[in-house]
């Protein structure tokens, strides 16, 4: 009790970031002081519990001992299964309660807030029937008759004792009357949590007699240096111009300038009277990401945030993030310097070499004597920056219900989506969060599904005042309405007094409502108009038209909006152009091969400045929605599929992005007019008709809607190009709004396809709200069954992100290939590694435990398999996977391939699996084919 105590005390003075704690202290009355008190005394009585009838008697020897002292107690045998009625964290939160009552005079609709921090301390707080049930069932707390004299005796001593020994027993009376905020409450459960954790690792606190040669400060002493946790960053306010920012902590190229939509920003965070939450819509390429970094400093030093957590849509777009937020800490005041713990948040963030890296750094966590010195860290290569930081991913600071906790985080959005999850230890992902300002990218990206959990936890984030900034370039006006009521928590928030239609815009709101503060800053002087056009839906009608407008060579990109097409369409296109000048880019590749290409776009098609190996001749790159985000690629021409109108204006991104020549006269003479091409459809109709995979995807009403409104651009309206970015905010409000759009012989088809996405958007938010975090409730009520009715444990696993999009459980597979000769080996075309390794036809023995380094190469190659191994399918499919089951590839001495699903490939590269057959390459990734006879 006095470990975990101690420990409390020194997380608050030396790791709790300082917004947390002021929180916690605004809800007591003498602040700070008290807020300690009430931690650290809360963590020191967390195992109260133990010392009832219902947990001693599992050790025979120590329950006779205690017996003969006359604490009598029939035995586990004799309690049977009643003794599940009492775990020792509820059974303490009920005797702290009745101690509180009984020998301070507190009312008992007082107590709760309080003692759920000792009731929840294992991840879930107790519901109201558990309680009641306890209640039923005394002799599980105190053996009936004289004995129970007794026990109660021994917990009112221990309670006593705890209450002077932690320093509260003389401000209890001071707290009789407070109403804790339920999100105080989280935190401090969080924080005994964390606090029992490290007080319970016998590497750092060794258990009796190993412990006991030293004496309470010194064995404290020893596990605080032996667990070396990075404090928390203190973000200190800078008055420096927004240029003079800007130049500081990015490696911008000499006589650069800053945009005007980062220098908009950082105005907007310095006027905020607190702050709170800021939306930044704005065009590609305008340094959205830079200006969310400089705003997250400027809220962190002025809210006491410890760090930065960047949400991102996938894990490719996280891992794209991860070495610009290194960077950036470099440069960091506060960071650089100094030892901070970073982490990359998604389920393959251990594959990610950057962050491989930082986890090699760390060292084993363990007490160490106080008297020795701790080891060197080890140096960094990069030593000619100045004051490097000491960027660890700390190793205590690992798992999924503790990598939250770290400083500095890029994840997977779904890392936060998790926050509004009832799930087991959900208030360490608070404490997560709580201490942090949270950054959320391409907000725009994420459904009704995603956006019920998104939405509960901004109202979550609000209430702890977490700072808040949201990234989209094309954000409907009512998506803007409803994120910014989820924080602020007041539905009739200022509307918009800023025109809908005004672009770039950045609106803020401060926590608890208020009048919302809005900017106008102007786009940068780069524009783009876009001539669009209609293309009938054909392979050979498409291939005409590259044919013609590739004649003197340039670079197309084909957007499809399904893998199926995208495949078909490469084939179509290499028998007419050669397989050398067509490239691939989907989803279907394994992990490895996805980076390779991904690093190869960028080489081939990235800014002008960056590269020099752009194809001279004519080359045409087709693609997945994997085009659609991060990669700074740049296209003469663009042919996509129809799709919602702030898809589009994201694809028409990679159309002309940047500058190649005065007037752009680098590019071939008849695609220096930036064209979009929009096909995918029928639209010779009398209502465009989609392709049936693109319905599949998107749903038909969104689908109309964004040809609508697209409408007076095509070449059967007034041909007008679409301007970029003068005319995303208006195409993107048109196509979000209520009201109707389109010709009037549309409105019947339009009628119909909104009945059906309504019926479908309602399902994603009933289905969703299933298993959602319930709002904040009012100050003083406890966190009784906060959880309840939740999924359990929850991670990031294909099952853990379910719960937070709208999809059905995918199959990840393994992808290795099985020689001749029967022995398995990793994929034979595999690239080396970044320290020249080789990783190609690998051996990956049967019979034994493969090499680390061959285990790691295989991980990497996992890949998604189609949602047509789904459903029935998708149980087929295990069953005879798992006949390729490897028991020396499983357990702690093999974490790579544990519990991994193994897809053999052929010498060919083929295999067949639950009625299909399925051939892999690295040119084309993943194809699956229905076998005849199934």
């Amino acid at each position: 009790m006095e470990d975990a105590a101690a420990v409390a005390g020194l997380l608050w003075d030396r790791w709790l970031p300082a917004g947390v704690r002021r929180l916690v202290a605004e809800a007591l009355p003498q602040a700070d002081a008290d807020a300690r008190a009430l931690a650290v005394w809360l963590a020191g009585v967390h195992d109260i519990g133990k010392a009832t009838p219902a947990f001693a008697c599992q050790a025979d020897q120590l329950a006779d001992a205690m017996r003969g002292h006359g604490l009598e107690m029939r035995s586990a045998k004799a309690m049977g299964p009643d003794r599940r009625v009492a775990p020792h964290g509820l059974a303490g939160q009920v005797l702290l309660g009745e101690w509180l009552e009984e020998r301070h005079g507190w009312a008992p609709a007082r107590t709760g807030q309080f003692t759920v921090a000792v009731g929840g301390h294992h991840g879930v707080p107790p519901e109201h029937a558990q309680i009641t049930a306890l209640y039923e069932h005394e002799e599980l707390l105190r053996t009936p008759g004289a004995s129970g004299r007794v026990w109660r005796q021994v917990q009112t001593e221990l309670l006593d004792a705890c209450a002077e020994r932690f320093g509260v027993a003389r401000r209890l009376a001071a707290w009789r009357t407070v109403k804790l905020p339920q999100p105080v409450q989280v935190l401090l459960t969080a924080l005994v949590i964390v606090s029992d954790w490290i007080a319970s690792n016998p590497d750092l606190f060794p258990y009796f007699p190993e412990g006991a040669s030293r004496g309470d400060r010194e064995r404290l002493a020893a596990a605080w240096q032996g667990l070396d946790l990075p404090e928390p960053w203190l973000a200190e306010e800078t008055d420096l111009s927004a240029p003079e920012l800007f130049a500081s902590r990015f490696d911008l190229p000499a006589g650069a300038r800053i945009r005007p939509v980062q220098e908009a920003a950082v105005q907007l965070a310095r006027a905020m009277g607190t702050p709170g939450l800021m939306i930044v819509e704005a065009p590609m390429g305008e340094g959205k990401t830079e200006a969310a970094l400089a705003v997250a400093e400027i809220f962190a030093a002025r809210s006491g945030a410890g760090g930065v957590f960047f949400a991102l849509p996938t894990m490719a777009t996280g891992n794209a993030m991860f070495p610009r937020l290194l960077n950036w800490l470099e440069r960091l005041p506060g960071v650089a310097g100094a030892r901070r713990s970073v982490h990359l948040a998604h389920s393959k963030a251990a594959l990610n070499e950057d962050f491989a890296g930082l986890m090699a750094r760390a060292g084993r966590v363990a007490a160490v004597g106080v008297d020795e010195a701790p080891p060197a860290p080890r140096r960094r290569h990069d030593e000619q920056h100045r004051a490097a930081a000491e960027l660890v991913a700390h190793a205590w600071l690992r798992g999924h219900k503790k990598a939250m906790l770290a400083s500095f985080v890029a994840g997977t959005i779904d890392q936060l989506l998790f926050a509004g999850l009832k799930s087991r230890h959900l208030a360490l992902r608070h404490l997560a969060v709580a201490g942090k300002v949270v950054v959320i990218d391409e907000a725009h990206a994420y459904d009704t599904y995603m956006s019920v959990y998104l939405d509960r936890v901004l109202s979550w984030l609000g209430a702890y005042r977490v700072p808040v900034v949201v990234l989209s370039a094309t954000l409907p006006a009512s998506r803007r309405r409803e994120l910014v009521a989820a924080y602020s928590g007041r539905t009739d928030a200022d509307p918009d007094t800023a025109t809908p239609d005004a672009y770039p815009l950045l609106t803020a709101v401060a926590p608890g409502g208020g009048a919302a503060l809005y900017r106008r800053p102007q786009a940068s002087a780069r524009s783009t108009a876009v001539h669009l056009e209609r293309l009938d839906d054909g392979l050979d009608v498409l291939a005409d038209r590259l044919e013609n407008e590739l004649a003197d060579g340039g670079c197309a990109l084909v957007i499809r909006n399904t893998v199926r097409r995208v495949l078909e369409t490469a084939g179509a296109l290499r028998d007419r152009f050669g397989a050398e000048n067509v490239t691939v880019a989907h989803s279907s590749f394994v992990d490895l091969d996805r980076a390779d290409k991904d690093s190869t776009l960028l080489r081939l098609f990235g800014p002008p400045e960056k590269t020099g190996d752009r194809p001279r001749g004519r080359h045409i790159v087709v693609a997945s929605q994997v085009a659609e985000q991060s990669l700074d690629v740049d296209f003469d021409l663009l042919v996509s599929d129809l799709c919602p109108v702030d898809l589009l204006l994201q694809r028409m991104g990679r159309l002309h992005r940047h500058q190649r020549g005065p007037g752009q006269t680098e590019r071939p003479e008849r695609l220096r007019t930036a064209r979009c091409l929009l096909t995918g459809a029928d639209w010779t109709a009398d209502v465009p008709a989609p392709v049936r995979g693109s319905v599949a995807v998107y749903g038909q009403y969104t689908l109309l809607r964004s040809a609508a409104v697209l409408l007076p651009h095509l070449d059967g309206g007034s041909g007008r190009p679409v301007r970029l970015p003068a005319d995303i905010s208006p195409l993107v409000q048109s196509a979000y709004a209520e009201g109707p759009v389109g010709p009037d012989h549309w409105q019947d088809a339009m009628k119909k396809a909104r009945e059906q996405f309504e019926r479908h958007r309602d399902d994603q938010a009933e289905r969703a709200a299933v298993f959602r975090l319930g709002d904040v409730g009012k100050p003083g009520r406890p966190l009784f069954g906060w959880v309840a009715a939740g999924v359990g444990d929850t991670d990031d696993t294909p099952t853990g992100r379910a719960q937070v999009r709208d999809s059905r459980d995918s199959l990840e597979v393994v992808v290795v290939q099985r020689r001749g000769d029967g022995s398995l080996a990793t994929l034979p075309w595999l690239k080396p590694d970044g320290k020249n390794r080789q990783r190609a036809g690998l051996a990956l023995p049967q019979d034994a435990t493969p090499t680390r380094f061959a285990a790691r190469t295989a991980a990497s190659c996992a890949l998604r398999l189609p949602m047509q191994f789904s459903g029935e399918t998708m149980d087929r499919a295990i069953q005879e996977l798992e006949r390729l089951y490897m028991p020396n590839w499983q357990g702690k001495d093999s974490p790579w391939l544990s519990d991994q699903l193994i897809l053999a490939l052929d010498e060919d590269c083929q295999t067949r699996l639950a009625g299909f057959s399925l051939k892999y390459g690295p040119v084309d990734g993943l194809k699956v084919t229905q076998d005849a006879d199934d």
